[in-house]
Formats: structure tokens, C-alpha cells, sequence
């Protein structure tokens, strides 16, 4: 054997002996995922139990619930249901508004599923019927919700006064809506329905419309939390939901100082 291959030998033995005491093999990149779990106990929420999917779709019978009760006759324009709390608050605003001369009357309050389905019906076969259909749905969409969509459902919500946004921008009716826009807040309540200019999708404006927000922003978490479009049916045209993307467009198409508070 020539010397040169004895060397060549020699290098590889020396080689791999070295490798085999000292030698480390790079370690393999392991992709690590990580979880930011936020430590705050409000990121994490308790809804009540009597909440359920039946309540936030409105198919309960509010009136025999222990929480609802009749709005004062003095206060309202006919037989209107509030949660007692929402009642409560409303009537201290009421009160605080009585101080300046400006008073507020309750024209809707609680609607369950089969009262929403009424104005929907009647919408969809007789006031709108001679739209197509897509566009009927979008027409009845502007002002009046898909029964199992619609806030008032949940007796947070209350329309006030006038089902007229002109009857507010002027006169006795703009002094009212300067006001609640001033102090309703402070008694928990928040106009959900703004103007559309600032990029709002869903339904129009309402300056009547005021919810409380207190309830209501529980109400919302726990119906998107456990409501889906296939929920939605029972009702003329309800096939459109799904096409319409009303939970998202709709349900949660409300002022976004209003989901700042939440």
C-alpha cells in the first residue's frame, strides 16, 4: 500500500473518531406556536343563565318573564314591555329630561319573534310586494329587521317619540335628540343606528332608536357567540339571510362609539 493511501486512511479514521467524541450535530429548527392568553378577568365573559339562543331570537314569552314588566301609561303610547332595568333607567333619564322641559314617551319597546314576523309578513306580501324579491328583502331591510335579528327582542331597546328621522331635526324634536345625544349615555343609553356616512353598514338611520347598552352589549356577545344564519327562518323570505349576510351587515351594523363602550 503506497503512503498516500495510508494517509488517506488515516484522515478518515481520525476524522470520524474526532466527530464521534467531540463532534455536535446542529440542532433542528422546531417551528414554535405561541398563545397570548390575556390575564385580565374582564376579557372573559359570564353571561347570565337565564340567557339562551330561544331568548336573544326572541321566541320566549316576555310577558310572563319575572324581569319585564308594562311601561307606565304617563310614559308610553300604548301596552310597551321594558326589562325592569331598562325600565328603571329609563325613566331617571326621563326624569333628568323633565328638569329642561323635555319629555320622552316609549312607542316601542319588546317585540318577540312572532310580533316581528307580523311587520315583516306584512312588508314582504303587501307594502313592498312588488319589488323581486332580493331587493324586497334590502327594502324592508332599511328600517325593520328580520324576525330573530332584531334588538328589540331583547327588551334593551327602545324607540322614542317619533318614527321619523325629520321629526328630530327640527324644532321641538331636534331640542329632544340634542339632548339625548348630551346626557343619554349617562343613564346607559346609546343611539345604535347613526348615520351611514361614517362607513355604518346595515340598517338606516334611526334618531329614535336608543338602546342600553349595559344589557344589550351582553346580548350581542352571546348572539354572535351562538347564533348562525341557519337560526334564521320562519318568515317570508328568510332564504335571504344567508345572502345578505344580515348577521354581520345587520345584527352588527351599529354605531362604532356604541361598540366601544361595550
Amino acid at each position: 500500500m503506497s503512503i498516500y493511501k495510508i494517509l488517506i486512511k488515516l484522515t478518515v479514521v481520525l476524522f470520524f473518531f474526532g466527530c464521534f467524541n467531540g463532534c455536535k450535530p446542529k440542532p433542528k429548527k422546531i417551528a414554535i406556536q405561541t398563545v397570548e392568553v390575556s390575564k385580565k378577568k374582564d376579557s372573559i365573559v359570564q353571561f347570565p343563565k337565564y340567557l339562551n339562543s330561544n331568548y336573544v331570537l326572541g321566541k320566549f314569552d316576555y310577558i310572563k318573564n319575572s324581569d319585564f314588566t308594562l311601561v307606565p301609561e304617563e310614559n308610553s303610547s300604548k301596552e310597551i314591555y321594558l326589562r325592569k332595568k331598562v325600565l328603571k333607567a329609563f325613566l331617571q333619564m326621563n326624569a333628568a329630561a323633565l328638569k329642561e322641559g323635555i319629555s320622552f314617551t316609549v312607542i316601542s319597546g319588546t317585540r318577540n319573534f312572532d310580533h316581528q314576523k307580523r311587520i315583516w309578513n306584512y312588508k314582504w306580501n303587501d307594502k313592498y310586494k312588488n319589488f323581486p324579491p332580493l331587493e324586497r328583502a334590502k327594502k324592508i331591510l332599511e328600517f325593520s329587521s328580520m324576525p330573530s335579528t332584531s334588538r328589540h327582542h331583547w327588551g334593551t331597546d327602545i324607540d322614542i317619540n317619533s318614527l321619523t328621522n325629520s321629526y328630530f331635526e327640527k324644532g321641538k324634536g331636534l331640542k329632544e335628540y340634542n339632548w339625548l345625544l348630551k346626557n343619554a349615555h349617562t343613564f346607559g343609553f346609546y343611539q345604535p343606528y347613526t348615520s351611514k356616512k361614517n362607513g355604518r353598514t346595515g340598517y338606516s338611520e334611526e334618531k329614535w332608536h336608543w338602546t342600553f347598552l349595559p344589557l344589550s352589549s351582553l346580548y350581542l356577545k352571546y348572539y354572535n357567540a351562538t347564533v348562525g344564519l341557519e337560526k334564521i327562518n320562519g318568515f317570508e323570505g328568510f332564504s335571504y339571510a344567508k345572502e345578505l349576510n344580515v348577521i354581520e351587515e345587520y345584527v352588527n351594523g351599529i354605531n362604532p362609539k356604541t361598540l366601544q363602550n361595550q
